[in-house]
């Protein structure tokens, strides 16, 4: 039994259009899980689900024993923190501290512990020297990491992260990444919706892939982008690195840079037949 059950899950909006059909999927904590697919595959809405913002039309969501029908948002937030893909859409305070504290005021955390946390979380997140500025003075790009701190502060066991590298420079990525292995490291769950795949295999140890609303696939990065009928029916591409191993008739199933140069390597140090070069 999973930290997250999501069992027989479909999602109808008012208008009658089915939004997710019959899926069923189990989360641990300490797990760190990727949902890719193409837009519209239903991976937001998916995600909404798990903290209470929609509710199922039919089937269940149960966090750690409580079903989410039965609790509101703002309870769910203790269990399953959720950033929005656009930090605009979360921001309202005038300074980056007050942001951050927010949450755990509102939870009626102790007031020298509030401190505490929102300097750890701004030190984890990058935001230390940005504590007293208004966060629509910063760029859009720190205003992201301002709105994953103040989720961060909460002290969710699990925390969602909806496209977290859009917008983002290749610092600004590995402050996610460090983000990321913060959150592993306290045994918290941390699930990402992106569309990045690169981010995908460095970062993640399962993957479950979205398509025609469902739930499509599940497995390793390994498992997940050497199967090309998955890929091809979510319309999703291999990482980079696979994609030139496979050009080259690489036969491991290659995922990253490591890989690729333990492959080469292997090949280099392949003894020839006695005979073989002369």
């Amino acid at each position: 039994m999973g930290y997250i059950e999501v069992n027989d899950l479909v999602f109808e909006y008012p208008n009658g259009n089915r939004a997710l059909d019959q899926i069923n999927l189990e989360i641990d904590r300490g797990e760190s899980v990727a949902i890719i697919g193409q837009n519209g595959a239903g991976k937001t809405t998916l995600v909404k689900m798990l903290n209470g913002l929609l509710k199922p039309s039919e089937g269940e969501v149960i966090i750690d024993h409580w079903n989410t029908k039965d609790y509101t948002t703002a309870k769910l937030a203790k269990k399953v923190g959720y950033v929005f893909q656009n930090p605009d859409d979360q921001i309202f305070h005038s300074n980056v501290y007050d942001e951050i504290a927010f949450a755990p005021k509102t939870a009626g955390i102790a007031e020298d512990l509030i401190e505490e946390r929102v300097l750890e979380v701004a030190r984890v997140s990058g935001l230390s020297e940005y504590l007293d500025d208004n966060p629509y003075d910063l760029p859009y790009s720190i205003r992201k990491f301002v709105a994953i701190a103040s989720i961060l502060a909460l002290d969710s066991d699990v925390v969602v992260l909806d496209e977290p590298t859009a917008g983002q420079d290749k610092r600004g990525i590995q402050v996610i990444e460090k983000v990321i292995n913060y959150l592993i490291d306290k045994n918290k769950s941390v699930i990402t919706i992106t569309h990045d795949m690169e981010f995908t295999v460095r970062n993640f140890d399962r993957i479950i892939v979205m398509a025609h609303k469902n739930k499509i696939a599940e497995g390793t990065p390994a498992e997940i982008f050497w199967k090309f009928d998955i890929l091809a029916d979510a319309k999703l591409m291999q990482p980079y690195t696979s994609r030139v191993a496979k050009e080259v008739g690489m036969e491991d199933k290659i995922i990253n840079i490591e890989g690729f140069s333990n492959a080469l390597k292997n090949e280099q140090l392949q003894i020839p037949e006695s005979g073989e070069g002369k």
